[in-house]
């Protein structure tokens, strides 16, 4: 009995361990410009319309995100049907303010 019962208290600070980790890996983090994570995708809450704005300006599908891109707030990844990639860099606004396709070409305003 004593054994299963330092399992269990074992087991529940593993849990509690691994939970406040899990919270401060959330927490932490953050780019120069507060943005999040670099290379981290966009959340749920914004994907929508971070999706439908570089849609909009490039035909594809979206094939990643990304916030706190180096170039910008959001980043949204566009692969077009002959299979070329543009990158659609977009601002806090959802707000194209510039793109980059594979071949580097870049079209920033």
């Amino acid at each position: 009995m004593k054994n299963r019962s330092k399992l269990l208290i074992i087991g529940a600070t593993s849990v509690a361990i691994a939970a406040g980790g899990t919270s401060f890996a959330l927490a932490g983090g953050g780019g120069d410009d507060g943005a999040g994570d670099s290379e981290a995708p966009i959340p749920a809450s914004a994907l929508d319309q971070a999706s439908a704005a570089a849609l909009n300006e490039v035909d594809g599908t979206v094939t990643e995100t990304e916030i706190g891109d180096e170039e910008s707030y959001y980043e949204v990844e566009v692969t077009r049907a002959d299979g070329s990639e543009v990158d659609v860099q977009l601002d806090r606004g959802f707000d194209v303010v510039g793109q980059e396709s594979d071949a580097g070409e870049s079209d920033d305003d």
